[in-house]
């Protein structure tokens, strides 16, 4: 009687649902490390250990699988704070504070933070790309933190500020050290301590924009 052989089970299989996270997090890295124009789907896929007509049954294009990549990288991280306004009760000076820092640990110290880069140096050529970019990101975190500032503002707590204008000169300061890390950070003698840096930049702008204390008038 002949036995009966039984397939050999792998021992570890990848389960169908966990592709489209792996896909994504394959491309990020690969969009980081070689920009926009320079990725190709072949090496999202090869780094994913997908085939490429399996990339393609969850994104289309490789404008779609940049899209799901700020989706999955950066929005939670908006959503966070978002949450996190709506639900602070300490002072609006604490909560800058930590909005800073939290995007900084969240953002600044995971490969996302070579996202920066990428659109700063590719922006122009590829408009659709920065257009959702800038929606997604970029003006979602101007509101989150305008939100704040305004707060602050109302509650007497900041000065009267240029709101607009604020915001940029709050987030510019982030984004270029995002962008110093993926660059010229590379190639510095001594290391740069990005932790020390938010630290002082908190510093900064809160010094610039807490209200003056009243000062008391002698009545002679």
């Amino acid at each position: 009687m002949t036995p009966i052989r039984h397939a050999k089970r792998p021992r570890w299989q990848r389960r169908k649902e966990a592709r489209p996270g792996e896909i994504v997090t394959a491309a990020l890295g690969v969009f980081v490390e070689r920009g926009f124009a320079a990725t190709k789907l072949d090496d999202v896929a090869r780094r994913a250990g997908v085939t490429k007509g399996t990339m393609y049954l969850y994104f289309d294009s490789k404008e779609a699988l940049f899209k799901a990549v700020v989706r999955e990288a950066v929005i939670p991280t908006i959503e966070r704070g978002e949450q996190l306004i709506a639900e602070h009760q300490g002072s609006a000076r604490e909560l800058l504070a930590e909005l800073i820092r939290g995007w900084w640990q969240q953002i600044g110290e995971s490969p996302a933070s070579g996202l920066p880069k990428l659109m700063i140096s590719e922006a122009a050529n590829f408009p659709e790309v920065a257009r959702f970019y800038h929606q997604e990101v970029v003006q979602r975190g101007r509101r989150l933190f305008a939100r704040v500032l305004e707060r602050g503002i109302a509650s007497g707590e900041f000065r009267a500020l240029d709101v607009p204008y604020a915001l940029r000169s709050i987030g510019f300061a982030i984004m270029f050290a995002a962008v110093w890390k993926h660059s010229i950070a590379c190639h510095e003698t001594e290391t740069f301590d990005f932790e020390r840096f938010i630290t002082t930049h908190i510093d900064v702008v809160l010094r610039g924009i807490l209200a003056e204390p009243r000062e008391e008038r002698s009545h002679a």
